[in-house]
């Protein structure tokens, strides 16, 4: 009955819909016509250069809308080096070709196109440092635009990052028209992709990781000139130290930078030996990345929390264990192939453990820009960064909800990790998102740290150098015992030092009877 007194009305609905229509005809004489105005394209597009810091967008995306402004950044990196160009001025780009590559906070990442056309103007030399938000290149997705059109756009201003007027350019064109888009018979017979060298060579740029471009400023090398034995003529270490060794041999045609402390002439007659001599030396980008990181950490009130934990009962159960998987062979292999666990998979699951039972270590704070009002925003996921010793420098990628991931699943990532920052090839994905950190240093050497807070959150763990030592056991007897120190430093302003000694205890017997971690596996 319902359906049956819908029906009528629609019926008479589309009834008075034909009257007016009818009505509408006899009036003017003729059909009604219907308008629709598109937002005119402009010939050249000024592209901008996306944050791909933070993970807020996709690390080839490229902001397109020509009324960009820079409060729409999100908040992240604010600036990366370029390191190659791809393409030149003149040079035609279809979309998603490979523009250039950056590196922005320890990771490399190639910037593709999202339009097709003719590359204009590039603003950027190779290994200048480009603001995220401004333009970094102008693509003519005409193809056909006149010089002196060209001329008459003005540039985007360094303020409001919007795109140009064009009071006297040409007039507006549609970016789908197929004439435009079209292809020369000379652009449709060559190859659709080059070779990464070739492009390399045309940006006057080879492909090398960030490791090894700072490995060829500690030798004076210029990279250009070293021909790359790698995948599609990566330059490698190995071609570095060649090239270093047949520079040598050729009488140092490019000389080696001068050691920052040579040894000092010895005094004569008691006399002074001169002058201090000194040596400036500019920040990679790396330690310009962790200049600008730390100086803002350490603007947050620290306080620290050390204890001494006892690793007897883990390792022994870690050596159970490796041996199990030893004695797997060619059976199914293990998430990731892990073939042999240390300690640091099992610490970072206890540090789970306790976010649980303490979420406000997992929290960050947040202070509102207008009324200057802090407050404390909980997480769910338990990403946890551990810092790691890499070639270009320290760097922490984050091993993503370690709540719902098993010894083995934190190994295999952990594992992943590390080789990618060996290599130089952690993602902006694998940097961005921690919400608590972990720092192995004890694997280097020390026994005893302060740990810095990491940005955007209130709490890391320190972990010094296993040692044994000797200690008496529940019936008085001297017995070998294996321990390590924690050193916790939490965010004062929302953690207090009963918070972080029990959540601080949670760990401790946690990898004291690492059984436990069997009863609450997840």
């Amino acid at each position: 009955m319902f359906l049956q007194s819908g029906s009528r009305a629609l019926r008479a609905r589309w009834q008075v819909s034909n009257c007016i229509s009818r009505a509408a005809l006899a009036r003017t004489g003729g059909p009604a016509r219907w308008f629709r105005a598109t937002r005119g394209v402009l010939a050249v597009k000024p592209v901008l250069l996306a944050d791909i810091g933070e993970g807020k967008l996709p690390v080839c995306l490229i902001w397109p809308f020509s009324n960009f402004a820079p409060n729409m950044v999100p908040a992240g990196i604010v600036e990366c080096e370029v390191i190659q160009w791809f393409v030149q001025p003149g040079a035609r780009v279809e979309e998603f070709s490979p523009l250039c590559e950056v590196q922005s906070d320890k990771a490399s990442v190639e910037i593709t196109s999202r339009f097709a056309g003719v590359v204009k103007k590039l603003y950027y030399e190779a290994g200048e440092m480009a603001r995220v938000g401004k333009p970094f290149v102008d693509i003519d997705i005409v193809g056909n635009a006149k010089q002196e059109d060209l001329d008459s756009l003005t540039a985007p201003g360094p303020d409001n990052g919007t795109s140009p007027a064009t009071p006297e350019g040409p007039a507006p064109v549609s970016a789908t028209s197929p004439s435009t888009m079209k292809p020369t018979p000379e652009q449709a017979s060559a190859p659709q992709e080059t070779t990464r060298r070739d492009r390399s060579k045309n940006g006057n740029g080879s492909i090398a990781t960030p490791a090894v471009r700072h490995l060829c400023k500690e030798m004076n090398v210029d990279i250009s000139q070293v021909q790359g034995t790698g995948k599609d003529g990566r330059v490698l270490k190995e071609d570095i130290h060649r090239f270093g060794r047949l520079r040598e041999a050729d009488g140092g045609q490019q000389p080696y930078n001068p050691p920052l402390y040579p040894a000092a002439a010895p005094c004569t007659n008691g006399e002074s030996a001169g002058e201090q001599e000194e040596t400036v030396v500019q920040f990679t980008n790396t330690q310009l990345q962790m200049f600008k990181t730390m100086t803002r950490s350490l603007t947050i009130p620290h306080f620290l929390y050390a204890d001494e934990v006892d690793f007897t009962n883990l390792c022994q159960l870690r050596t159970r264990l490796n041996k199990v998987l030893a004695a797997s062979g060619d059976k199914p292999a293990t998430p990731g192939n892990v073939s042999k666990l240390s300690y640091l998979p099992f610490v970072i699951k206890a540090v789970s453990m306790s976010l649980y039972q303490f979420p406000i270590l997992n929290a960050r704070v947040d202070i509102d820009a207008e009324t200057g009002k802090p407050t404390l925003v909980h997480r769910r996921q338990h990403n946890i960064g551990v810092a790691v010793d890499a070639p270009q420098g320290l760097v922490v990628p984050v091993i993503r909800d370690v709540g719902s991931r098993t010894i083995l699943s934190i190994a295999s990532e952990l594992t992943r990790l590390q080789a990618a920052a060996q290599t130089g090839k952690l993602t902006p994905r694998d940097l961005a998102g921690g919400t608590i950190t972990v720092s192995n240093i004890g694997s280097i050497g020390g026994t005893y740290l302060s740990p810095v807070i990491v940005e955007k959150e209130v709490g890391i763990l320190g972990i010094g150098r296993l040692r044994t030592v000797p200690a008496f056991s529940a019936d008085r007897q001297l017995v070998e015992k294996q321990v390590c120190n924690f050193s916790w430093s939490a965010d004062h302003r929302v953690v207090d030092g009963a918070t972080m000694a029990r959540a601080a205890e949670v760990v401790r017997r946690v990898v004291e009877e690492p059984d436990v971690m069997v009863m609450h596996l997840r």
